[in-house]
């Protein structure tokens, strides 16, 4: 069952007179129970896409499906909402007020939903947190506590309304490498015993690997590529999969991109990711007889179901060979 869905989503903002595609028709799903792992390089426009998602921003065309309906931007509505779909942001520090302790950084979320039973939420969503005993923690603050203890308070905070998908945008980012693990661990953990959804929003394919069920590789505001995860990551079809790929450790030689990053007010005409294609500078694209197509033929929006998908002329045309 699709649990949030992005309809042919898309967002801009005003950048030096110009219009910036930060997103620029996205189909996705998520699932009950499901993690999917959207990836792509800075500025790709994954943060955009998440914050959409929670209706923090609003799309000029398309729509956000939860549970079956569009997605309502009145205050009440945002906030019952809101309670269901949590997110837990990248750095732990800046995400918790110095100021007050565990337990009050915990009981905000259900102080404001005006929720019953404060002390019994905190207790359990500390303690599914990994945070045990609970009580232990109660009067400590942010300063008092490692990196990965306080990603745990900000994971509690969330679980103390009881939310049936969580956005997680890099959540370890920040972590040294001895704990990316357990968080990830928890974040499973929580997905099989409370059948919770999530959306990872990570630059690191190496974590969509261990985490994710799905895999959503995002460039210059599109989704390019999409499927099961280990489908996509031991076979990648785009270059731009491959090339993101070609930097893990276990690669034998890394892939380095032509050109400039991409600009979301200039979207180059043909397949976006052209102008850095690795395949179109090697002259394999021409070889196949697609390398006009390449620069000149839109391809068509991914669409949201779960099977394998990718944008790519070069890669449609050699999948078609015997």
């Amino acid at each position: 069952m699709t649990l949030l869905e992005a309809r042919d989503l898309r967002v801009e903002f005003a950048s030096r007179g110009r219009r910036a595609r930060a997103v620029d028709g996205v189909n996705l799903a998520i699932g009950a129970g499901e993690i999917v792992a959207l990836v792509g390089e800075s500025g790709c426009g994954k943060t955009t896409l998440a914050r959409t998602l929670l209706g923090l921003e609003r799309p000029v065309s398309g729509s956000v499906v939860y549970g079956g309906a569009p997605l309502d931007y009145s205050s009440r509505a945002l906030k019952a909402y809101r309670r269901e779909v949590q997110l837990v942001l990248q750095d732990p520090t800046g995400s918790l007020n110095p100021r007050h302790n565990v337990y009050e950084a915990v009981a905000e979320g259900p102080r404001i939903h005006g929720l019953t039973d404060e002390r019994e939420r905190v207790l359990s969503a500390l303690s599914r947190a990994g945070l045990r005993p609970p009580e232990r923690f109660l009067l400590t603050y942010p300063h008092e506590l490692s990196g990965g203890q306080r990603q745990r308070v900000v994971i509690a905070g969330a679980l103390a309304l009881d939310p049936r998908l969580l956005v997680a945008d890099e959540p370890v980012a920040s972590l040294d490498a001895s704990v990316r693990g357990e968080i990830l661990a928890l974040l499973m953990r929580l997905r099989d015993e409370l059948g919770l959804s999530a959306l990872v929003v990570t630059h690191d394919l190496g974590l969509a690997w261990n985490i994710a069920d799905r895999v959503a590789v995002m460039y210059l505001g599109r989704i390019v590529e999409t499927g099961p995860v280990e489908q996509v990551l031991t076979s990648p079809s785009h270059p731009y999969t491959q090339a993101l790929l070609s930097v893990l450790p276990e690669s034998p030689a890394p892939v380095v991109l032509a050109g400039e990053p991409p600009d979301p007010t200039r979207i180059p005409g043909g397949c976006r990711f052209h102008p850095r294609c690795q395949v179109l500078a090697s002259g394999d694209a021409a070889r196949a007889g697609v390398d006009h197509a390449c620069r000149s033929e839109p391809l068509a929006v991914l669409s949201a179901s779960g099977g394998s998908q990718v944008a790519c002329h070069y890669a449609g045309v050699r999948e078609s060979l015997p």
